[in-house]
């Protein structure tokens, strides 16, 4: 674990190369026109998204760090996002792009001027390990990644690059790969108490006990996606639960979002791109509903949370838990996708050097995958720093994803981290891999 001066100097480089990245995805790629349009209802206007980060930066790092007085208390209702949904947002008196970028920026040079005077000690649980530090460069990381949500529903010419930082490894044909892996009964250990990164909701942790399961080696393709669309699976009213269908009947949706069929053949549209979807890629840009519905098709069901957590990282060799599938090593290039290398998922298969301890593959990474649990707290859970972070959002609305996608930052993700989201949300880079019983 770092530190002291090095732990310093290590938030100080993790915030200017999320800020790089935020900008990139902002300021550097728009005109005002483009950050102050909302493109969907379903989505913030982009300048929304860029002060927003820095007032909570200024929230925690400054008022509850360090003590220092509030620079702008007049705009902390607007950004705020609890106080006002996003389909208002574009109506409420926002900072404009230069004045927001001007506002953020000296938010961060009080943050990095403020840090010699901090001292991390357990006595402050905020400052206990760098706790709040890591917690605002994870928001923002959250927050690119919901930017990258806006620009895929965005409409006009492409800004994004279409180039690959980050190849992967050649990926391991299916046909080598067995279609799914066994993980044996017994108990594992979920959650975690000690990680550092860890929000609230992660733990503590805890020990659970599982029958023995099958689940599948690699994400479900968009090519076997392709197959129960053309196989009539939308149009079977026996693979969908009522609310699904229900959903289905009055959205009229028959494919993934940002699909469409073109003399015999499937497009997709991909940041203002036009191109084939790609069989071998995982599928993604599905809602829950489909994503089950699917499964029961496949004859099987989507993992419990439980079931993927354990997966993903639990080796039963040595009754140990992995922070990441391989082990505890910081993920790669070779490991998995991750950090917008991309912009897109790698092909099924990829990644050998990321397998969990059971055989599974792209457990981070890649999609988002979605599971049958409704989101709550586990066992003994606590609530800290604040209850908006994940507490309110417990109950019966929302599901649970795992794992990360191609566009989420390595440092917010791991085997215990979760994500939830509504069972419609089809914006979000959401895939999910099946599982039955064993």
């Amino acid at each position: 674990m770092i530190d002291g001066d090095d732990f310093k100097a290590f938030v100080a480089a993790e915030l200017e190369r999320v800020r790089t990245r935020s900008f990139g995805l902002t300021t550097d790629v728009l005109d005002d026109a483009g950050l102050t349009a909302q493109h969907s209802r379903l989505m913030s206007p982009l300048v929304w998204d860029l002060a927003h980060v820095g007032n909570y930066e200024e929230l925690w790092l400054l008022r509850a760090a360090a003590g220092i007085d509030p620079m702008r208390p007049e705009i902390d209702s607007l950004y705020d996002a609890f106080e006002h949904p996003r389909a208002e947002r574009p109506a409420l008196p926002l900072l404009r792009p230069r004045e927001a970028g001007d506002y953020i920026s000296l938010v961060r040079r009080k943050v990095l001027d403020s840090l010699d005077s901090i001292r991390l000690t357990p006595e402050q649980p905020l400052l206990d390990g760098g706790f709040v530090y890591r917690m605002v460069v994870q928001h923002e990381h959250q927050h690119d990644e919901t930017m990258l949500a806006t620009h895929q529903l965005r409409r006009g010419a492409p800004v994004l690059p279409d180039t690959d930082s980050a190849p992967p490894p050649p990926p391991t044909g299916p046909e080598i790969l067995p279609p799914e892996v066994y993980v044996e009964a017994g108990e594992f250990l979920m959650g975690t108490s000690t990680d550092p990164w860890a929000y609230d909701n992660e733990r503590p942790a805890h020990t659970r006990d599982l029958p023995a399961y099958w689940i599948d080696t690699t994400p479900v393709s968009n090519g076997e996606y392709a197959t129960f669309v053309t196989d009539g699976g939308y149009d079977d009213p026996r693979w969908w639960t009522t609310e699904g269908w229900e959903w289905r009947n009055r959205t009229g949706q028959r494919s993934p979002a940002f699909w469409r069929r073109e003399g015999g053949e499937w497009f997709r549209e991909r940041f203002g791109r036009p191109e084939p979807v790609p069989p071998d890629e995982p599928v993604q840009h599905v809602c829950w509903y489909e994503a089950d519905a699917y499964a029961r098709w496949a004859g099987k069901r989507l993992p419990t949370e439980a079931e993927w957590e354990k997966a993903a990282s639990w080796d039963p060799a040595s009754l140990t838990k992995r922070r990441f599938p391989w082990g505890d090593e910081p993920p790669t290039p070779e490991r998995a996708n991750l950090g917008q290398g991309r912009f897109r998922p790698a092909p099924v298969g990829s990644f050998p050097a990321g397998e969990s301890p059971v055989g599974a593959r792209q457990m981070l990474g890649d999609v988002w995958e979605w599971t049958a649990t409704d989101f709550t707290g586990h066992p003994g859970f606590c609530v800290f720093p604040y209850r908006e972070y994940s507490e309110v959002f417990f109950g019966t609305a929302y599901k649970v994803l795992r794992g990360g996608s191609w566009a989420t930052d390595p440092l917010a993700c791991r085997t215990t981290f979760r994500n939830w989201d509504y069972p419609i949300r089809r914006q979000i880079f959401a895939g999910f891999r099946c599982a039955r019983d064993a």
